[in-house]
């Protein structure tokens, strides 16, 4: 099956579905019924978003596309159908039921409460709402219940989402003193022009050409280097990083976790691969943290398979794909009981880093009421 629309092959996504047949049953049923709007379709996560209704069976004809005045009247794709895009204002959005903002802060902030006031349900996937203590920060697999109720909820940072889908289930069962997040970012996370400039970038390089910087500080084809974000006054840490601790505690609903985080773009176009140091509050074997994570639904386990998830297994899929499940310690005896383990996990930016998270978001919110 090759993928309906969204930014497809032509950026890391091989020929296969993005979800699984459950996945895609419980988004049709979730949303039946409903006019859904995605605000921002055509940046890679309102394309994307557009795909993944598409795949589930969705039909056009509920499902509403907005963006800026400068593209309205554009068609886009969604599956072997087309939607016009029409100019992104309140009063033309706030008649859907539920409505994805895939824009920028500044633009969800204006957006948002004018929606919720007319009765729509609103995930937003910027960061205009993620610290805001009345409006909920949601990954269903963790704190579904949080948007029960509730007219408008953020969807988390997406380096957030996927180390937090990973680590979520061993902290439910063993407990968790401190999580270390090294994270290597695709081009995805920083929007659809930074995908198409480390793509240019790539072919000036092979072509014997010095790139210049496009949208990043430094040329990213073929580099490595910390996240853009600004360095926090007094921190030291870079705002992404900060998001990270901060995000993760609230999410958790509990303060009493550390978490550190390095964070760092690679030339990789839309997955991202967090490496996780785990201090659990208990002495655990690997037969444990084996079963714990591979009961989640939202992760594929690829330790049987394959020495360690790579990126581009990740591209185009939900799950979360995790491996090297070890003790953090590389000289102790993997068979032993131990408190601090590492793995590996990847996933794609766009999908359950943004696009499916936020859809999840709202038929877990309409379901409840």
């Amino acid at each position: 099956m090759t993928p309906a629309g969204g930014i497809g092959l032509r950026y890391g996504v091989r020929d296969g579905a993005r979800m699984t047949p459950e996945q895609r049953a419980r988004l049709r049923e979730g949303l039946a019924g409903r006019t859904i709007a995605v605000v921002g379709a055509t940046g890679a996560v309102g394309l994307e978003t557009l795909a993944l209704l598409a795949e589930a069976g969705v039909a056009a004809a509920d499902v509403r596309a907005f963006a800026s005045e400068r593209t309205a009247g554009v068609s886009v794709p969604m599956g072997a159908d087309s939607i016009t895009i029409e100019r992104a204002e309140a009063a033309r959005i706030e008649a859907c039921d539920a409505v994805v903002l895939a824009v920028g802060a500044g633009v969800a902030r204006d957006l948002a409460p004018a929606i919720v006031d007319h009765g729509a349900l609103v995930v937003d996937h910027s960061s205009a709402f993620r610290q805001d203590p009345r409006v909920p920060l949601v990954i269903p697999e963790i704190n579904a219940d949080a948007a029960a109720g509730v007219r408008l909820i953020a969807s988390p940072n997406c380096t957030t989402t996927i180390a937090l889908v990973a680590a979520d289930p061993i902290r439910r069962r063993f407990g968790l003193r401190s999580m270390g997040v090294t994270s290597y970012q695709a081009a995805s996370g920083a929007g659809l022009t930074a995908l198409e400039s480390l793509e240019q970038e790539t072919r000036m390089a092979l072509a014997g050409r010095a790139p210049a910087p496009g949208v990043f500080p430094v040329p990213a084809a073929f580099n490595v280097f910390p996240h853009e974000s600004p360095v926090e006054p007094g921190a030291r840490a870079s705002a992404e990083e900060v998001k990270i601790a901060r995000e993760s505690r609230r999410i958790w609903g509990d303060p009493a976790p550390a978490v550190e985080a390095c964070c760092l773009r690679v030339p990789v176009f839309r997955t991202h691969t967090v490496a996780l140091r785990l201090e659990l509050e208990t002495p655990v074997t690997w037969p444990d943290i084996d079963s714990a994570v591979s009961g989640s639904p939202a992760i594929d386990v690829v330790e049987a398979r394959s020495p360690a998830p790579g990126s581009l297994d990740a591209a185009g899929r939900c799950a979360v794909l995790v491996g090297r499940l070890r003790p953090a310690d590389p000289t102790a005896p993997a068979d032993g009981a131990h408190v601090v383990w590492s793995l590996l996990a990847a996933g794609d930016q766009l999908l359950k880093g943004a696009a499916w998270n936020g859809l999840q978001i709202a038929i877990a919110a309409l379901a409840g009421g």
